[in-house]
């Protein structure tokens, strides 16, 4: 492939990462507004004005409408996640950004595996450790989080190259957010749908754990955003004297920037 049609071919996909991020994270905050609007407003419902109407919004607790009349806001996450690793194999995978080649401590296929491993064993522990009991303080959750990034950051430096841990480490926070929305809201959302439809009582711990799924999305949105644009400025991240420090940094910033706009 010539370097001109390379080029193209890592903006068409950069293109449609963006976009189709923009689209998710406006949704899941969007949502996220919505439902604290709701919570606070006396009548139980939120009127809005945008481009020249009116609109207003009531939660409904029970099934109004046939299933199939339901709409599901879903697709932007696996766009973002298939543009995102089709992006991660077009510059680092086969990009040449994965080891030192001065001093390659592994092979490429290594780094490559060592570096997708990481993702799918990254969204299994995290998946793990939502089913423990931590989960229920979320100083506790944070903290035990932060703690495995820093030692998943530390173990990764040591076979792929500082830029590489950086985006890996954003990558795996928007592999479990893409996970969360595919395998933990939308499933538990389906039942509870095909529940009501049936004329059934709706399990509410269903509900309740689709919705603490999309409460950590929000949470990691923004350090994966942080990381991935912070990428580009070797001198004060990946490059920097201390650089899991400073990821670590990114993190937890970026937790209290989403704590912050989620209460906006």
């Amino acid at each position: 492939m010539s370097y001109s049609m390379s080029a193209w071919l890592n903006l068409l996909v950069r293109w449609a990462h963006v976009f189709a991020a923009i689209l998710w994270v406006g949704s899941t905050y969007y949502f996220t507004w919505l439902d604290g609007q709701i919570r606070r407003a006396q009548g139980g419902d939120v009127w809005m004005v945008h481009s020249g109407g009116f609109y207003t919004v009531v939660k409904q607790k029970t099934l109004g409408v046939p299933p199939e009349q339901i709409h599901w806001f879903r697709w932007e996450a696996l766009a973002t996640w298939v543009s995102g690793f089709l992006l991660l194999g077009l510059v680092y995978y086969s990009g040449g950004l994965m080891v030192d080649l001065s001093d390659p401590r592994v092979g490429l296929p290594t780094a490559v595996i060592a570096g997708v491993a990481f993702l799918v064993v990254g969204w299994v522990v995290y998946d793990l450790l939502v089913r423990t009991s931590l989960v229920r303080n979320d100083l506790a959750f944070g903290a035990v989080s932060l703690i495995l990034i820093v030692v998943a950051s530390a173990a990764l430096s040591r076979i792929l190259t500082l830029r590489a841990t950086y985006i890996h480490i954003g990558a795996l926070f928007g592999t479990i957010m893409a996970a969360n929305v595919w395998m933990r809201i939308l499933p538990p959302q389906r039942r509870m749908i095909a529940a009501m439809a049936r004329g059934e009582a709706m399990d509410p711990t269903l509900g309740a754990g689709a919705k603490q799924r999309s409460r950590h999305n929000t949470f990691m949105v923004v350090p994966t955003v942080a990381i991935m644009i912070s990428n580009h400025f070797p001198t004060a991240t990946y490059g920097s004297r201390y650089p899991v420090a400073t990821l670590a940094g990114l993190v937890v910033t970026g937790w209290i920037a989403a704590a912050v706009i989620r209460r906006a």
